[in-house]
C-alpha cells in the first residue's frame, strides 16, 4: 500500500474537524498556523502544505493579514465527497478493530453514567434506526447519531474525540448491509439487545450486546 504524504493525513485531520467533529463552520476562522502545528503535532510547513491542499479543493481560503477561513459557501453535509475522507485508506478490518476496543466499553459506562435524558435519546435513535431500515430508507446519519449519543453519555471527552474514526467503519458497514439480509436483521437485532439492557441499566449485558454487534458487522464484512 502507498505510504499517504504527512501533508494529505494533515489535511484528512482538517476535514475531519469540519465535517465531521463540526468543529469548524463554513465562515470560521482556523486557529493560528502556531496553534494548530503544536495541537496536530507536526511542522508548520506540513500545516501549511495540508493547508495549501484544501484551499485547492475549494475547501479553505486565505484572506490576507487575516488568517485562514472555512469557505462561507461550502456544503458541509456534502464535505466528503471531495474524497479526503472516503480516500483516507483506513483499513476496514483496523477501523472495526479500534471500533470493537471502544463501543463495548462505552456501552458499559454510559449504562452506568447516561442521564435518564441522554439513556431516552440513545432508544429514540435506536427506534429510528429500526423505521429506516423497514421504510428502506438510508441510516447512516441516525446510525452514527445513535453510536455517538452511546459515547456522548460516557462522559469521557477523550472517547468522542475517537467519533471520526467509529464514523468511518459505521459508515462502511450500512454501504455493506444494505446488499445482505442478514445484516440487516442482525442490526435490527443488536440494536434492540443494546437498548434492553441500557433500559435495565445492566452495563455488563450492554457491553457483551455492543461486541456482539460489532463481531456480527466484522463477520458480514469477512474481516472476522
Amino acid at each position: 500500500m502507498v505510504q499517504k504524504r504527512l501533508s494529505d493525513s494533515v489535511a484528512d485531520d482538517i476535514m475531519s474537524m469540519i465535517a465531521i467533529e463540526k468543529r469548524f463552520l463554513p465562515g470560521d476562522k482556523l486557529p493560528n498556523e502556531i496553534e494548530l502545528s503544536e495541537e496536530l503535532n507536526i511542522s508548520r510547513t506540513t500545516l501549511r502544505e495540508a493547508i495549501r491542499i484544501l484551499v485547492t479543493n475549494g475547501v479553505l481560503e486565505i484572506r490576507r493579514g487575516k488568517g485562514t477561513y472555512v469557505k462561507e459557501d461550502i456544503d458541509v453535509n456534502n464535505i466528503e465527497s471531495l474524497g479526503f475522507l472516503a480516500d483516507a485508506k483506513v483499513n476496514a478490518k483496523d477501523m472495526y478493530e479500534i471500533r470493537l476496543i471502544i463501543e463495548p466499553e462505552a456501552a458499559f459506562y454510559a449504562t452506568i453514567r447516561a442521564s435518564d435524558t441522554e439513556l431516552q435519546r440513545i432508544l429514540d435513535y435506536g427506534i429510528q434506526i429500526e423505521q429506516k431500515i423497514k421504510l428502506g430508507e438510508d441510516r447512516t446519519d441516525v446510525e452514527r447519531k445513535f453510536h455517538r449519543s452511546i459515547v456522548k453519555a460516557t462522559h469521557n471527552e477523550f472517547m468522542e474525540k475517537l467519533m471520526p474514526v467509529i464514523y468511518q467503519a459505521i459508515d462502511k458497514g450500512v454501504i455493506l448491509s444494505k446488499k445482505k439480509e442478514l445484516a440487516i436483521k442482525d442490526t435490527i437485532n443488536d440494536h434492540k439487545m443494546i437498548m434492553e439492557f441500557m433500559k435495565n441499566r445492566n452495563p455488563e449485558g450492554a457491553k457483551s450486546a455492543m461486541k456482539i454487534h460489532i463481531l456480527h458487522a466484522m463477520k458480514e464484512l469477512g474481516i472476522e
